[in-house]
């Protein structure tokens, strides 16, 4: 896999393999450049020789108690420290050649979504067809990781896309709100995976998780895992919007992949707040240590209110410097979102040609 070659804005490029935040320079205040180091640290795995590792992880689940214990022993997020160090990596920059790459890398990694009352089968015909040749013009841009839709609406999407390698993703559980009985939720599933679907984007049960009953949700996902069978990946979506805390947000992750989540996903894109730098990067230090506590990967999908290719770019660097390279690849990261292709397409271009195309220039979803 090839890293990004990623460089700061200003002072010398880093050593690779960095493992500290470059200088600040006086862009955020005298706590945040206290605590910006702090964050670098691998602080979610557990403790050598606690109940909670390997291979008593397992043990962590047996009840509600030792689940809640195990969640509420993660240590704490310093907010300040997450928050600059996140803004920090959104000042590097990239330089043409790694940036074509970055560009490519990120349209090979949006799932493109619609996910509106109003989709019909020919809208999702043309959404296939775009995913699969994002730029007619250009038979070199690469195809986009999925297309995400209703499970209703996969029948369509399969048609459209294949051949092509191109993965079709379906909402499920009751999405966005989740608020349905468990036997709705699995039947949901159920129907999707046996339309097609290669991947299932479920919701988790925010009202039963923030009231502490996280056994609930556990085996909630478990059973929708297993309502997936080995035919669909599995990516759990937190709404992180609604979890109010950084803690909280910890806390899911590792639930998530204790449940067995191949994808641990920031929101559902429906709310007030979606994916930002600062959740994005908690979830990515979740995977990291996860897999150094379990051998197991599990991979990160921000999605909602990333539309633009400066912040796409942004959140690879966050892949790059937190997890590392081995996460630079659309089978462990994705970006959920409908207008960010259009943008990495007239920017790709523009490196190409010298001239901004303009969004006449892209199909409108």
């Amino acid at each position: 896999m090839v890293m990004l070659p990623i460089v700061p804005d200003a002072g010398p490029a880093p050593a690779r393999g960095l493992t500290r935040p470059v200088p600040l320079r006086g862009l955020y205040s005298r706590y945040a450049r206290r605590y910006a180091r702090l964050v670098t640290m691998p602080t979610t795995a557990p403790a050598p020789g606690s109940t909670a590792s390997v291979p008593g992880l397992a043990d962590v689940t047996a009840s509600d108690s030792t689940l809640r214990r195990f969640l509420h022993g993660l240590p704490g997020v310093d907010a300040v420290g997450l928050e600059a160090r996140a803004a920090a990596l959104g000042t590097r920059s990239i330089k043409t050649t790694a940036k074509a790459y970055a560009l490519d890398l990120a349209i090979s990694m949006v799932d493109l979504t619609t996910l509106e009352g109003a989709d019909t089968p020919g809208k999702v015909r043309a959404l296939g067809a775009k995913a699969v040749r994002p730029d007619p013009a250009d038979r070199a841009t690469p195809s986009t990781a999925a297309v995400c839709v209703y499970p209703d609406m996969v029948p369509a999407a399969k048609e459209a896309v294949a051949g092509s390698g191109v993965k079709v993703a379906s909402v499920a559980t009751a999405f966005p709100a989740g608020r349905a009985s468990l036997a709705v939720k699995l039947a949901d599933v159920r129907e999707a995976v046996a339309a097609g679907a290669d991947e299932v984007d479920m919701v988790i049960d925010r009202g039963a998780f923030l009231a502490g009953r996280y056994l609930k949700v556990y085996e909630e996902i478990t059973a929708v895992k297993e309502a997936c069978g080995t035919d669909a990946r599995l990516k759990v979506i937190f709404e992180t919007g609604e979890l109010s805390t950084y803690d909280n947000i910890r806390r899911a992750s590792w639930l998530g992949m204790l449940a067995g989540a191949d994808f641990i996903k920031t929101s559902t894109g429906k709310v007030a707040v979606n994916a930002t730098p600062a959740n994005t990067l908690l979830m990515l230090e979740a995977v990291r240590d996860f897999r150094a506590a379990t051998g197991v990967q599990v991979g990160v999908k921000p999605a909602g209110g990333i539309r633009t290719a400066k912040d796409a770019v942004k959140f690879l660097v966050l892949v790059n410097e937190t997890a590392g390279a081995d996460w630079l690849d659309n089978h462990w990261f994705r970006f959920g979102a409908s207008s960010l292709l259009n943008d990495l397409l007239m920017q790709r271009q523009k490196l190409a040609t010298g001239r901004y195309s303009g969004p006449d220039y892209v199909t409108v979803d």
